[in-house]
C-alpha cells in the first residue's frame, strides 16, 4: 500500500506529518509522493490564506491520486471540518488532535478492506497531549515538539480556537526522544510547539527551564534551541537559570509581532515594549554573543504612522539578526478582523517595504561584528565549493572546501560577511559545544 502526506503550515505541523510517516513506515506502508493508495492532508488555519491553500491542497491530492482513500486533519478542518468534508473525493475529516487515528483507518483499509468515512473533530479542551516521536528527519537538526495548544487570546490569532488549551509534554518523554535522536546522530534538536513558552502549566511545578536542564544530561547532544518564544517568559530569574544551562543556543526566536505599545495593547499581547527591553536586556546579561531572530505584524488595525515609527526604532535595538515581517490580514473569527481602522492594502505595502529595509541593514550590521572572531559551525550541507552550516547563535557561516563536513561542529574564523551570511576559514580541533 501506498500512501502519500502532504503538510502545510507550521514546524508542529511538519514535526506531526513525520511522525505520522514513520508510524506507517513501521507498519510496512510505503510512503510516495503521487499515484498513492491514500492520501493524508495535515492543514493549517493561521491566516485566510492557509485555509485557502489547505483547500486547495485537499483538491490536488484527490486529482493527482485517483481512487485514493483521502483523509483530512489538522488546524483548519478543526475550525471548519463540514466544509472540508463537503469536498468532493474526500472520505474522513478529524481536527488537530487524535491524528495517529489515521494510521489505524488506513490499516483498516489495507488488512480488512474497510473504508473508514465520517468526521471525528474532536474539542482539543477535552484532550490529551498526543504522544508522537519521530527518529529522525534526514537533517544534522531535529525538531521536537513539547507542547501542544495556547492560552492566549491574541485579537488577530485563531489558533487557540484549531489547537485547544496548553497540554505538555512529560519531561521524560522528551529526554527519551532526545536520547534516541542523539544516538541517531543528531547534534542539535529544536523545541518546538504551539506556545513552548507557556510548557509546564498543565504540569505540577514544571516550566520550559526543567526541560531545558534535563536535557543537558542528554549524552551526545551538543545543542538545545528554542523556536519561537513569547518576550514576556524571559524574565530576569527565568534568563539566570537559563545562562546555567551549556547546550542552549544563544539564539531566541521572538513573537515580539509590534515595537508600540498601543498596537500590542490592540492586539491584546501581555507585555509592552519596556518589558521586552528589559528581557531582551536580561538576555543579553547572561550571553553577551546572544541574537534574536522576531515576528512582526506591520498594518494592523489601527495602526498610525508614529506607530510603525515606534517598531521602526525598536528594530534598531543590538542582536537583531533577522526579522519576518508580515502584514497584516484579517482572519475570520478573530476579534481583530472586525476592528475599525482597517489599514489600507497599500500601507501595508510600503511600510513592509521598510520595515524589511531597515531590518537587512541592521542584519548587516550584526552579521559585520562577527569579523575576526572564531565561532563554532555546525555543518549542514554543501554546494558550489562551500559547507555551510550554523553557529549557536543562528549566523549562517560559509567555507570553502570540498570536504564533507555535514553533522560536524567545528572552529571557523570569521573572514567576512555577506548579505545574510559569513565567511570563514576551517580551523583545527572538534568537540566544542560553542554556542
Amino acid at each position: 500500500m501506498k500512501v502519500a502526506v502532504y503538510t502545510l503550515g507550521c514546524k508542529v505541523n511538519q514535526y506531526e506529518s513525520e511522525a505520522l510517516t514513520e508510524l506507517l513506515e513501521k507498519e510496512g506502508v510505503s510512503v510516495c509522493s503521487s499515484g498513492a493508495d491514500a492520501c493524508i492532508i495535515n492543514t493549517c488555519a493561521v491566516t485566510a490564506e492557509s485555509e485557502r491553500k489547505a483547500r486547495q491542497t485537499v483538491r490536488r491530492a484527490v486529482k493527482e491520486n485517483p481512487g485514493a482513500y483521502v483523509l483530512v486533519t489538522g488546524c483548519a478542518v478543526q475550525i471548519d471540518g463540514d466544509r472540508f468534508a463537503g469536498i468532493p473525493g474526500v472520505h474522513y475529516v478529524s481536527g488537530s488532535r487524535r491524528k495517529t487515528e489515521l494510521v489505524a483507518h488506513i490499516l483498516k483499509l489495507r488488512d480488512e478492506g474497510i473504508m473508514t468515512t465520517g468526521a471525528n473533530v474532536c474539542d482539543p479542551a477535552l484532550c490529551p497531549y498526543e504522544e508522537m516521536t519521530v527518529s529522525g528527519s534526514g537533517r544534522t537538526r531535529a525538531y521536537m515538539k513539547v507542547e501542544d495548544g495556547c492560552g492566549n487570546r491574541c485579537a488577530y490569532c485563531v489558533i487557540p480556537r484549531a489547537r485547544g488549551p496548553v497540554v505538555s509534554r512529560p519531561v521524560d518523554a522528551c529526554v527519551g526522544e532526545a536520547r534516541r535522536l542523539a544516538e541517531a546522530g543528531y547534534r542539535e534538536i529544536v523545541l518546538t510547539g504551539i506556545e513552548i513558552a507557556s510548557y509546564g502549566e498543565d504540569l505540577d511545578g514544571v516550566n520550559l527551564c526543567d526541560l531545558v536542564e534535563a536535557l543537558e544530561e542528554v549524552k551526545g547532544l551538543e545543542r538545545v534551541r528554542l523556536s519561537s518564544v513569547d518576550p514576556s517568559f524571559f524574565r530576569p530569574e527565568i534568563c539566570r537559570r537559563l545562562g546555567k544551562c551549556g547546550k542552549l543556543a544563544h539564539h531566541f526566536h521572538l513573537s515580539l509581532q509590534s515595537g508600540c505599545d498601543r498596537t500590542l495593547a490592540a492586539m491584546r499581547r501581555k507585555y509592552s515594549t519596556a518589558l521586552a527591553k528589559r528581557n531582551i536586556g536580561a538576555l543579553r546579561a547572561v550571553f553577551p554573543d546572544v541574537r534574536f531572530t522576531a515576528d512582526v505584524i506591520v498594518g494592523f488595525p489601527g495602526e498610525r504612522e508614529e506607530d510603525f515609527e515606534e517598531t521602526l526604532a525598536f528594530m534598531d535595538l543590538p542582536g537583531f539578526l533577522h526579522v519576518h515581517v508580515f502584514a497584516y490580514s484579517p482572519r475570520p473569527l478573530t476579534e481583530a478582523a472586525g476592528m475599525p481602522d482597517q489599514v489600507p492594502e497599500e500601507t501595508k505595502r510600503t511600510r513592509s517595504a521598510r520595515l524589511i529595509a531597515r531590518c537587512a541593514e541592521n542584519e548587516q550590521k550584526t552579521l559585520s561584528e562577527e569579523v575576526g572572531r572564531t565561532v563554532f559551525v555546525l555543518f549542514e550541507n554543501g554546494k558550489a565549493g562551500y559547507q555551510t552550516g550554523h553557529t549557536g547563535n543562528f549566523i549562517e557561516v560559509r567555507v570553502r572546501t570540498k570536504e564533507d563536513l555535514c553533522g560536524r561542529i567545528l572552529p571557523v574564523r570569521v573572514t567576512g560577511a555577506q548579505k545574510e551570511w559569513v565567511e570563514g576559514t576551517l580551523l583545527s580541533g572538534e568537540g566544542e559545544t560553542g554556542k
